[in-house]
């Protein structure tokens, strides 16, 4: 069994992660904050346990799971030695793409690890070893049933991050379906976008067994993301059986096979799809239960999890 010592920074990947057989550590800072959250009250396995950052120097720990830059120095800061490390970058790339070096480029010892095939694509990361470990999740269940005439779209800071989450691409989508969204800071969404409140409605920001039984109620799950890494969001709503309609950029392409849903750049075609969808819940739960079982066969747990297993063992030698 190994000792992994990672930080809690995007808790629905961590989700996942520490369902594997290792002890996981968290560290800990009294004000808890980005770089000592531990668990956060998140429902993990008993394995999963939060360490007081002063004390791990006194912690066995055979290899951290390093997953921002400051996190290279600070590990060394409170292990006070050299410990094998992994790097998990969960982003697309920002900047002068395809030319935007990655921070831990040129580190031939430190291996990187890609969660998309696009993000190891587009980021030059030098000499740096790299691989792509897929995403996998924690099967919700098929649990769709689509009662609810409206959309489902899961979007954080939407009005922030704007043409980034395809958040100005809405208002052509809720001409066709009306829009339930949901996540963090959706705050003056709807007065942004111009949309009435019968076609837009700001859910908000749920837990996870709450936003699950929400999705599965709508009847399809809408994707309008421009430039991100492949949302979990997405990958969950597959598993919960619900049909997609996606922008055909970054990793989506590979995500969304065209049995289970509506996949281009075109808007109008995707609205032309969403529209289908309302107007034929048959069609809708046809191509839902082709999504599930898609996502189930590629990024089900079991293999993200040998894949991880297989990858700690390597590194921690």
């Amino acid at each position: 069994m190994t000792r992994v010592l990672l930080w809690h920074v995007h808790g629905s990947w961590t989700t996942s992660f520490v369902q594997g057989e290792h002890d996981y550590l968290l560290p800990t800072l009294p004000e808890r904050g980005p770089w000592g959250l531990g668990r956060a009250g998140r429902d993990w396995p008993d394995r999963v346990l939060e360490v007081p950052a002063d004390r791990l120097a006194d912690t066995e720990v055979d290899v951290v799971v390093l997953q921002r830059p400051e996190e290279f120095d600070l590990a060394r800061k409170w292990l006070r030695r050299e410990v094998p490390a992994v790097y998990v970058e969960h982003n697309t790339p920002k900047g002068d793409v395809p030319d935007t070096r990655h921070p831990m480029a040129d580190r031939p010892d430190l291996p990187l690890v890609h969660v998309t095939h696009f993000n190891q694509l587009m980021w030059d990361c030098g000499t740096t070893p790299t691989t792509v470990v897929e995403h996998g999740v924690v099967d919700p269940g098929p649990r769709y049933l689509g009662d609810l005439d409206r959309a489902a779209v899961v979007i954080n800071e939407p009005v922030r991050r704007w043409r980034v989450t395809g958040t100005d691409l809405l208002p052509r989508f809720a001409s066709v379906a009306p829009l339930d969204v949901f996540g963090m800071g959706l705050a003056g969404l709807r007065d942004r976008l111009g949309v009435a409140p019968d076609r837009l409605v700001e859910v908000g920001d749920l837990g996870t067994g709450q936003l699950h039984e929400a999705l599965a109620r709508r009847r399809f799950y809408l994707h309008p993301l421009r430039w991100t890494s492949l949302g979990l969001s997405l990958i969950e709503a597959m598993h919960l059986g619900m049909p997609v309609v996606a922008l055909a950029s970054t990793e989506a392409v590979l995500a969304v096979p065209p049995e289970a849903g509506f996949l281009s750049t075109r808007v109008d075609d995707l609205a032309r799809g969403a529209a289908e969808l309302i107007a034929d819940p048959g069609l809708a739960r046809q191509l839902g239960k082709q999504a599930r079982e898609f996502a189930l066969a590629r990024y089900g747990l079991a293999a993200f999890l040998r894949h991880w297993d297989r990858l700690l063992m390597e590194v921690s030698r």
